[in-house]
């Protein structure tokens, strides 16, 4: 065997084409493509929106930079990482306070940004940039805003026509675009609007509608816009239209009282009858008017016992419903990983960091802070009060057993949720659209009461002997589960460790 030996020259050629291939294998190794969302994501105005960016394969992109900036606006930043924090002093004002990375998920793969409080100016193209030390990728997000939705309706009864029937009103302000309102009867009929007033500020468009009932019922007013509506309720009583005859009774008995006086005032100027007469016909008037207060004084001396009843119906139906009472115990199974539950099963608080558990898998919530009871009921009615004294964000109600606890789901009937909710300030219910709730007083002790068979799931303020809101006419064919639950994971403002218990000192 020979040896060549070789010349410095050539060693140096073979080491640099060494390093040459070396540089790629690893350049190859890092590569990798940032993926959004191939369809545009819809987002509602005040509401709260995840725009997705994530690497495939899903490799760690915890030391790589990650940037997220407005591509149809110049000098948009709409979020900054970098060496392993967020770096937003040079974030667009427009976005400030309103945006926020999941840090463990950066370590799969997962860059996706949450914007809060979505607003109109916030429609457009964003671009998801994700950068290496030796690789780069990026991916738009087409963002639209679907509406503005405005403010709850409000009714109010503008008096009777002369046919004894009632004048409603309705109006509703800051939608956008153009909103519908409809007026219907208790069996979802449309009824007719006498007039329509529409306009448009710098807050949206204000709507208002009239229309004139003429028996009692249940009457509603729905403002909608898409797949969004806001419902007001009134009910026009029988004692309503009591009223109002008895209020044309007493025009008309005024009125006719008042022609008569005339024709007698008449009759003395024409005839020159004597002064006593007249004084007697004089008496006979007074004494009909006081007849007729005495009339109003009647009238409201009911209106104020039916007040009064009404006051004692909510006890009444409170103590009936809590001959229903179950006991309540949380299942620790189906807890959130941040959630604490007490060992009698009786309290929850978030624990604001991930406690590591092997049970559970699938049966456990892994976004919303929510824990379901052990039992479950498939028919008959039951009810359970729980605390809620302290807490800044809640949701209270039932499930049913198949009801899907992974990812971000909307807690609504569709969904097989039955929820209300406190949340930014204010208190919702959820059916096919957000319903807002007008509470005097924040609840500290709210009840829950379900009828299986009846298909109703009612929430109470125990303390204020309020009813909060009822889900009607729903249809039941599986197990329902009590659902507690304090906020929607890394995302929710419920920071506090005071608990949510489940009471049973009734």
């Amino acid at each position: 065997m020979f040896y060549f030996p070789l010349c410095p020259l050539e060693m140096k050629f073979i080491c640099l084409t060494l390093l040459i291939i070396s540089g790629i294998t690893d350049s190859r190794s890092e590569r990798y493509e940032v993926v959004g969302s191939a369809d545009p994501v819809f987002a509602v105005a005040g509401e709260d929106v995840i725009l997705p960016c994530s690497v495939k394969p899903n490799i760690s992109v915890v030391d790589m930079r990650v940037e997220w900036f407005r591509s149809d606006l110049k000098d948009t930043l709409v979020h900054l990482y970098d060496n392993h924090v967020d770096k937003n002093t040079d974030q667009s004002q427009s976005y400030r306070g309103r945006t926020k990375l999941i840090h463990q998920e950066l370590q799969r793969g997962d860059a996706s940004l949450k914007l809060s409080s979505v607003r109109v100016s916030d429609e457009g193209l964003y671009k998801c940039f994700i950068e290496s030390k030796s690789w780069s990728d990026d991916a738009i997000v087409d963002v639209r805003v679907e509406v503005v939705v405005g403010r709850p309706p409000v009714i109010t009864v503008d008096g009777f026509d002369h046919s004894g029937g009632l004048h409603l009103q309705c109006e509703s302000e800051g939608w956008y675009p153009e909103p519908d309102l409809e007026w219907l009867d208790s069996e979802g009929v449309s009824l007719s609007s006498e007039t329509t007033e529409m306009q448009r500020n710098t807050d949206g468009f204000s709507v208002k509608h009239t229309t004139t009932v003429h028996h009692r019922d249940k009457i509603h007013c729905r403002v909608k816009l898409r797949h969004h509506m806001l419902e007001a309720l009134i009910i026009s009583s029988s004692n309503m239209f009591s009223s109002w005859r008895t209020s044309v009774i007493m025009i008309s008995v005024f009125v006719v009282l008042s022609v008569i006086a005339g024709i007698l005032i008449a009759v003395f100027a024409h005839k020159n009858r004597d002064h006593d007469r007249l004084q007697n016909e004089k008496r006979t008037l007074q004494t009909e008017h006081s007849q007729l207060q005495d009339e109003k004084r009647r009238l409201q001396h009911e209106r104020d016992q039916l007040l009064q009843l009404l006051k004692t119906i909510i006890p009444k139906a409170l103590t009936h419903l809590r001959t229903h009472k179950v006991n309540v115990i949380l299942n620790a199974d189906t807890a959130h990983p941040c959630l604490i539950v007490s060992d009698d099963g009786k309290q929850v608080r978030n624990e604001n960091r991930w406690t590591k558990r092997v049970d559970g898998g699938k049966d456990r919530f892994d976004e919303y802070l929510g824990v379901l009871g052990k039992d479950g009921f498939s028919s008959g009615c039951f009810y359970f009060e729980v605390q809620v004294k302290g807490q800044t964000e809640w949701y209270l109600g039932v499930t049913r057993e198949s009801a899907s606890r992974n990812g971000w789901i909307r807690l609504s009937p569709e969904n097989g949720y039955w929820t209300v909710t406190l949340r930014d300030g204010g208190y919702w219910a959820r059916e096919s659209s957000r319903v807002s709730l007008s509470l005097s007083v924040n609840p500290q002790r709210v009840g829950v009461f379900v009828d299986y068979e009846k298909g109703l799931v009612s929430f109470y303020d125990v303390e204020s002997m309020y009813h909060i809101y009822s889900y009607t006419d729903q249809s039941f064919d599986e197990k329902l589960y009590p659902f507690v639950c304090l906020g929607e994971g890394y995302y929710s403002w419920n920071t506090n460790s005071i608990p949510l218990i489940i009471c049973d000192d009734y």
